[in-house]
């Protein structure tokens, strides 16, 4: 009678201890539609950007769901996109919230660790053990190098830092670059677009600077590239000795578009986790374009009209929402120092992603085609290229000297065809006439072997050189 009535108790105490705290019902969903890009779910009421897992109903036991973002809704219809490949997806197929249990749990069974306020956004590796590692864009290593260690899985949400806590951009940053290091000065937290065309050399000089910047961290994000490219730049550009301080993220163009956009913010996500313990940190990330691409792709699809010779006006909105994540931290922190490759297709500067980079960026380089067709390498063009920030990070006689270079390297281009033609004739502008005798001189100190640098007090020493021959 007495052990009855124990188990009578125990049954009880477990009842009060369910109804104390209740388990709140959510409904898993249902796949209603596909279309292009999209899924569509009836049944799944979560915020966008909150992460699904789509189970067949002929799943086999351990059989691994299908992930997919809530991208958007429409009434009680929720919009997903995949985040990796899927196969034989049918109407039906269980949508069900990431961090959602999947059944009540019984009596005397442990209570699930989960409320309706659950973060279901996105967490993915971070910390010392990506360096010298190829990651995509989930985190899952490429390199066969075994799991990543040591790491812990942080949220790709982050809090914006206050645009008046910012440390302002004032030291130099040494690239190992000549042209950029005297003509081109970079600042540490300064962000820079790299415009080029096609072929025109961006990979090489990108892995200069990955090689031989002065930076604690390298983060390379390879966006939307061809994937034969991931592996090339790897062993060919970056080398061993670019790659032991570096985090490669790689999404390659035949991802989906929303995995193209999640491993651009899983580089400035890890750039950032780098920055806030103080470390400087460098971000390449190649390209800008194929982001915005990747974005228009997603709008599109989910029924944004177009705006801007097809891009709709979400994917002008992400880009600052992405390049104002990296840059200067508070005072006595770390930086972030962000290149941004921006493709101007058929070699426009005038295309929609190009002119928009241009206003957000503090400044941009510009590769020529017609210097990379003669064989002039780092093929840079220097009279359209700018850093916004030289002037705070530069002495004035730096300044003055880089400003008299750009004059007579313009003076001479524009008197070039007078000069090949034989019409020029010396003593009638006395700059036209230096320009002329500097010329060889100035070409060959804007060009430089890939696996030779140097360093910013060598270049503005050789540009003191050059201007006072």
């Amino acid at each position: 009678m007495t052990e009855r009535l124990n188990r009578w108790q125990h049954f009880l105490s477990d009842l009060e201890r369910h109804a104390a705290d209740p388990l709140p019902f959510e409904a898993a969903g249902k796949l209603t539609r596909v279309a292009g890009l999209v899924l569509e779910a009836s049944g799944v009421q979560v915020p966008v950007g909150s992460l699904c897992d789509i189970q067949m109903p002929e799943a086999r036991p351990g059989d691994r769901p299908a992930r997919a973002e809530v991208v958007g809704f429409h009434g009680d219809r929720a919009f997903l996109m995949p985040t990796d490949e899927l196969h034989g997806l049918s109407s039906g197929a269980r949508v069900r919230p990431r961090n959602t249990p999947p059944r009540p749990p019984r009596l005397g069974e442990p209570r699930h660790p989960w409320r309706r306020d659950a973060d279901r956004g996105l967490h993915l590796p971070m910390g010392e053990g990506l360096l010298g590692r190829v990651v995509d864009a989930h985190g899952h290593p490429m390199d066969r190098l075994g799991p990543l260690h040591p790491v812990v899985r942080e949220p790709m949400a982050r809090r914006p830092i206050n645009a008046m806590d910012r440390d302002p951009v004032r030291t130099p940053l040494d690239t190992g670059v000549r042209a950029i290091n005297a003509l081109l000065t970079v600042g540490r937290g300064q962000r820079i677009g790299l415009f080029a065309g096609t072929g025109v050399g961006k990979s090489v000089l990108l892995g200069m600077m990955a090689r031989y910047t002065a930076a604690d961290v390298i983060v390379v994000g390879l966006i939307g590239e061809r994937g034969r490219e991931v592996k090339e730049f790897i062993e060919d550009i970056l080398e061993q000795e670019g790659l032991d301080r570096s985090v490669v993220v790689a999404a390659p163009a035949d991802a989906p578009p929303l995995v193209r956009l999640q491993g651009a913010a899983y580089a400035t996500a890890i750039a950032e986790h780098f920055r806030d313990r103080g470390q400087h940190v460098l971000l390449l990330m190649d390209s800008l374009t194929r982001y915005a691409q990747a974005q228009r792709e997603i709008a599109l699809a989910i029924g944004e009209p177009p705006a801007t010779k097809g891009y709709p006006p979400s994917c002008f909105a992400k880009l600052p929402q992405l390049v104002e994540r990296s840059g200067n931290s508070v005072p006595g922190g770390g930086s972030i120092t962000a290149f941004y490759t921006v493709l101007s297709e058929g070699d426009d500067q005038q295309d929609p992603i190009a002119d928009a980079a241009r206003g957000i960026l503090d400044g941009h380089i510009v590769l020529s085609r017609e210097l990379a067709e003669a064989g002039h390498y780092p093929a840079i063009d220097v009279e359209r290229s700018i850093s916004r920030v030289m002037p705070a990070v530069t002495p004035g006689e730096h300044l003055e000297q880089a400003r008299r270079f750009r004059q007579l390297l313009a003076k001479y281009n524009k008197a070039r065809d007078l000069i090949q033609l034989g019409a020029y004739a010396p003593g009638h502008d006395p700059d036209l006439d230096a320009a002329v005798r500097l010329h060889n001189d100035m070409a060959h100190f804007l060009q430089q072997d890939m696996h030779s640098p140097a360093s910013l007090g060598q270049a503005v020493a050789q540009l003191g050189a050059v201007i006072k021959v």
